[in-house]
């Protein structure tokens, strides 16, 4: 079987690929999109829901796409989404009968890489038009990036039976209550340790994932061909390198005599930080002492998501004689579900209004709040901009940010910062203190997980492609894995895999950018993702003329609009520069010909001006000819 990865992986092993002749196509397409994702827990927008549900002509298209089918005998993995961004996070799992799929998630867009988009999901043409095979889907946490794009691709599915942690299922649920177009689903709640059928026979073991939320768990996929493993997001419980014990066993009981691990698919997220990710029981200690020594109110900014976190600060308020005010929507959605579903029974009355906390010694009063990130209605930036209805901070308050800027959100971090500053009270953060600790695992805990599955082949997910690369070397480098059996994939892979070796096909799932905006549920094509660039960039200028039909004369002077280029008052001669070469170019375009091909002179004008204003502004605006015939 050859082993064919894409650009700089492995080298061929053997001298085919399962159950084919020699000579096959061997060399996989590489490509890499580097939009950022965003994890935050506030306050993100979304699109109201539709009644009707999402309008997705442009998403999925009819027109099916040829691909290779799965050989008998070997397993195909696709990762539909996370292993050319953070978020997006997709996976299947597929043999000759069936179709298994893990997680179902998004991406937050970025203003400055994806303008005017709300989320970005996977790609699922493969899937649809696979939709008789998909026996089950699996979720192995309640994180957005890997629940988020249930509602706008579940019912495209089928909706097949849902297997997940309670915690996960009411998370599920509670994302898809905004959609009430979409039937209720069909779960398997499952926990560490089980061995469960699904589809035709094939057994999945679960185990235990230590991550940021609860009931976080991994799938072992036990196919005839050896244990494809997901983990999900991972990272160690350690005091300073030595593993607990939960995780040791965790890991070790995933393999037995005659089902050895076969493939392992590895979160990549911290695979470019060295050592070990902090001690989460360390950060909350830490956080708890700040809220013990607090002389007045505490409010502590944190995502949302970090529920692990949050729900231990509000038993440790309690300790102290002090209550808690959660503020902020997701903050509250997800202690209330903690709740609901047994995960979580915070103590007695701890929990208050804004409205009680008032009535308070300021020393008494804790408040979690969502907008770590600076976002614009979260909590935390509403009380600091002095726009939130019940809450003023005042010089006595100390504001912990337990959590570490997002790629991207520096700009909104630095404006929140700001903000509170100029309240003169006390900013306590993760640079200088010991009070965040990422979900994920940093290197020295990926390669200790890598070594206790002990997979044969293995692929890192959940990146960007340099944290998969980087991830890649580190195995081969740190823990001598064979770089031959190292699988480095894009969006769209197709990599089936047997005993023997795996193979990337030229081929891919569809993977074109899909996006979510507003109503709409569909592509998005980078000549639109280019123009409002420009929009936002350089602006518009709107050119409109009246000439002869006949004749190519001017009716009148052209008419010049400009949005978001230059102000028309402050550019007269600019203005006026323009107009006169407008003229010229009509004139020269249009005069004497019978009749005008008004196709051909807009283009020639938009060319003629686009050289004027670049030469005199230096900027690219999007110019608009209105040639009328009249």
């Amino acid at each position: 079987m050859n082993t064919n990865t894409n650009a700089g992986s492995s080298q061929p092993r053997h001298g085919r690929r399962p159950h084919q002749k020699k000579n096959g196509p061997r060399t996989g397409q590489h490509r890499t999109n580097h939009r950022s994702g965003n994890r935050g827990g506030g306050n993100h927008r979304r699109p109201n829901p539709s009644p009707k549900g999402f309008n997705r002509e442009a998403a999925q298209p009819h027109t099916k796409v040829t691909l290779p089918e799965v050989a008998p005998g070997n397993v195909r993995v696709i990762p539909l989404g996370g292993v050319e961004q953070i978020g997006q996070n997709m996976n299947i799992i597929e043999t000759n009968d069936d179709i298994f799929v893990v997680d179902i998630g998004i991406q937050f867009s970025s203003e400055l890489e994806t303008p005017g988009v709300d989320y970005i999901i996977p790609n699922i043409k493969y899937l649809v038009e696979r939709k008789d095979k998909i026996r089950a889907v699996f979720v192995t946490h309640g994180h957005l990036d890997h629940i988020g794009a249930f509602p706008y691709i579940i019912d495209q599915l089928g909706y097949p039976k849902v297997y997940c942690g309670l915690l996960t299922k009411w998370m599920i649920d509670k994302r898809n209550a905004e959609f009430p177009h979409l039937k209720k689903l069909e779960y398997e709640v499952v926990e560490p340790g089980q061995r469960i059928t699904v589809g035709n026979g094939m057994k999945v073991q679960i185990f235990h994932v230590t991550h940021s939320i609860p009931d976080a768990i991994g799938f072992s996929f036990e196919t005839d061909q050896g244990n494809i493993i997901l983990a999900g997001d991972t990272k160690l419980n350690h005091r300073n390198g030595e593993v607990n014990q939960i995780e040791v066993d965790a890991y070790a009981k995933l393999s037995r005599p005659g089902q050895e691990n076969l493939l392992f698919l590895s979160d990549s997220t911290s695979a470019e930080k060295q050592g070990w990710s902090k001690n989460e029981d360390d950060i909350i200690e830490n956080i708890v002492e700040l809220i013990k020594d607090a002389k007045s109110r505490v409010f502590l900014g944190t995502f949302a998501s970090q529920i692990t976190r949050i729900t231990a600060v509000i038993d440790g308020a309690h300790r102290f004689g002090k209550k808690v005010v959660l503020e902020g929507r997701s903050m509250k959605t997800n202690v209330d579900l903690c709740v609901k579903s047994g995960r979580y029974v915070p103590p007695k009355g701890v929990l208050i209004s804004v409205d009680e906390a008032a009535s308070l010694p300021p020393d008494k009063v804790v408040f979690l709040v969502t907008g770590s990130q600076g976002e614009e209605f979260a909590a935390l930036m509403r009380i600091s901009s002095r726009k939130h209805p019940k809450v003023r901070f005042n010089e006595r308050d100390t504001v912990i940010l337990s959590s570490s800027v997002i790629p991207g959100n520096e700009i909104s971090v630095r404006k929140l910062k700001d903000n509170l500053a100029r309240h003169d009270l006390r900013i306590v953060e993760y640079q200088t203190n010991e009070i965040h600790a990422s979900g994920h695992g940093n290197q020295d805990e990926l390669l200790w997980i890598q070594k206790a599955i002990g997979a044969k082949f293995f692929m890192p997910i959940h990146g960007h492609h340099s944290m998969l690369r980087a991830h890649a070397q580190a195995v081969v480098e740190r823990n001598g894995f064979n770089k031959k059996n190292i699988i480095i994939p894009d969006n769209g892979s197709l990599i089936d895999v047997n005993r023997e070796g795996f193979i990337i096909h030229k081929q891919k799932a569809p993977n074109n950018v899909t996006v979510v905006e507003g109503f709409r549920v569909g592509d998005i094509q980078e000549v639109v993702v280019r123009d409002r660039k420009t929009l936002t960039n350089e602006g518009i200028f709107v050119i409109v003329a009246t000439i002869d039909p006949k004749t190519g004369k001017m009716r009148k002077s052209p008419d010049i609009i400009s949005r978001g280029f230059v102000y028309l008052r402050d550019s007269q001669e600019l203005i006026q520069g323009a107009r006169t070469l407008v003229k010229q170019s009509l004139v020269k375009n249009s005069k004497g010909k019978n009749p005008v091909d008004f196709e051909e002179v807009k283009k020639r004008v938009t060319d003629d001006l686009g050289r004027f204003l670049v030469q005199n502004t230096g900027k690219r605006p999007i110019i608009i000819p209105v040639i009328l015939g009249l």
